[in-house]
């Protein structure tokens, strides 16, 4: 804890001011956390002294202002389209390095950049070089000649054990096929409490597995007033997560850099608003690297209807990623295909209908 108070003081994170009138201050908490290695053995321990998030605005409240006044003065651009990425671009090189909270991961093609960045952070904010990403916000990373491999398996023991399901028989697919929840369905009542912490820690698990993702997105909708019937939902998502404990993402490597995007939806799933569910993922080659499975936040009159909001919501989409990818150096220059499996839908989009 010292030694926190010391490194605050040293790298300037923050300053004494008097408290603005119609303000209230924000509190603040020690954090304690556990660094393990890719063996899971302890690596260190690391104590934070931070800032109820949940009370603080983006830009008023709290920024990196000191980090990012030192990288833009270091010849780094601080990306449009995602603010805790950096790039810097010098002849045919590139390095990018990406921020959050206190964490810091950072590649690119010259190993020469890489050792002037470290040593130059290391110096201005006593940072801890770790060696090459092992482990990354719960997320493990394997790292070989032919490719990346991520995964939350750690994470997932974890849960298993969390919620005494660590012993549980495996199951093929994380979702009764054709099941529909809603808020009245029969059954008693469950502890709030326990199954937002279940399906908080589910939620995270998306990060590397798509696979769950519309399970979890579906179970989430009961968090406030929970069952014994969403309770089952819940924990058959544990019981799959059993059975592929190992499953993650593989990013071979590769040249083919070409942007393809996946749509579809339902119609009216959600049995308590009639509301359908969008859902789309991006490959860049055969490597899938973003999705999403979230409710659309009107009512579709008819399927068509639902197919084309899905589309219009993957195309919003597409727009960002293809700024970000031009920011990163990796231009689309053709127009991105989008797969939609709805005649008419395809139909009103290209104008025909």
């Amino acid at each position: 804890m010292d030694e926190e108070i010391k490194s605050i003081k040293k790298n300037d994170i923050w300053e004494l001011a008097q408290l603005s009138k119609g303000h209230k201050a924000i509190g603040v908490k020690w954090v304690y956390k556990v660094k393990k290695n890719a063996k899971e053995e302890v690596e260190r321990y690391k104590v934070r002294l931070v800032a109820k998030g949940y009370s603080q605005r983006a830009g008023i409240d709290y920024g990196n202002s000191r980090i990012d006044k030192y990288l833009q003065e270091k010849g780094f651009t601080k990306c449009p389209y995602e603010h805790a990425l950096y790039i810097k671009n010098k002849d045919n090189d590139v390095l990018i390095v990406c921020f959050y909270v206190d964490d810091l991961i950072f590649t690119g093609n010259n190993i020469g950049l890489f050792q002037e960045f470290k040593k130059t952070m290391i110096k201005e904010f006593e940072m801890t070089d770790i060696g090459l990403m092992a482990h990354y916000l719960g997320i493990e990373i394997k790292q070989k000649d032919d490719g990346i491999f991520i995964s939350h398996e750690g994470y997932t023991k974890e849960i298993l054990k969390k919620f005494k399901m660590d012993d549980c028989n495996p199951i093929n697919t994380p979702v009764e096929c054709g099941l529909k929840l809603c808020k009245d369905d029969e059954g008693n009542k469950v502890d709030p409490t326990l199954f937002k912490s279940l399906v908080g820690c589910l939620r995270y698990l998306t990060c590397t597995r798509p696979d769950i993702l519309y399970a979890v997105g579906l179970v989430s909708r009961y968090m406030e007033n929970p069952t014994t019937t969403h309770f089952k939902a819940a924990k058959r998502i544990l019981c799959y997560l059993k059975g592929t404990i190992d499953f993650g993402l593989f990013y071979s490597v590769s040249n083919d850099y070409k942007l393809v995007g996946y749509s579809d939806s339902d119609w009216a799933g959600d049995t308590d608003d009639r509301k359908s569910t969008t859902g789309f993922t991006f490959f860049m080659g055969d490597i899938a690297f973003t999705w999403a499975s979230k409710k659309q936040p009107i009512v579709t009159l008819s399927t068509c209807e639902a197919e084309y909001v899905a589309a219009t919501s993957c195309v919003s989409h597409v727009v960002w990623l293809r700024n970000l990818l031009k920011e990163l150096s990796m231009s689309q220059e053709d127009p991105t295909e989008i797969y939609v499996n709805n005649k008419s839908a395809i139909g009103q989009e290209s104008g025909i209908l």
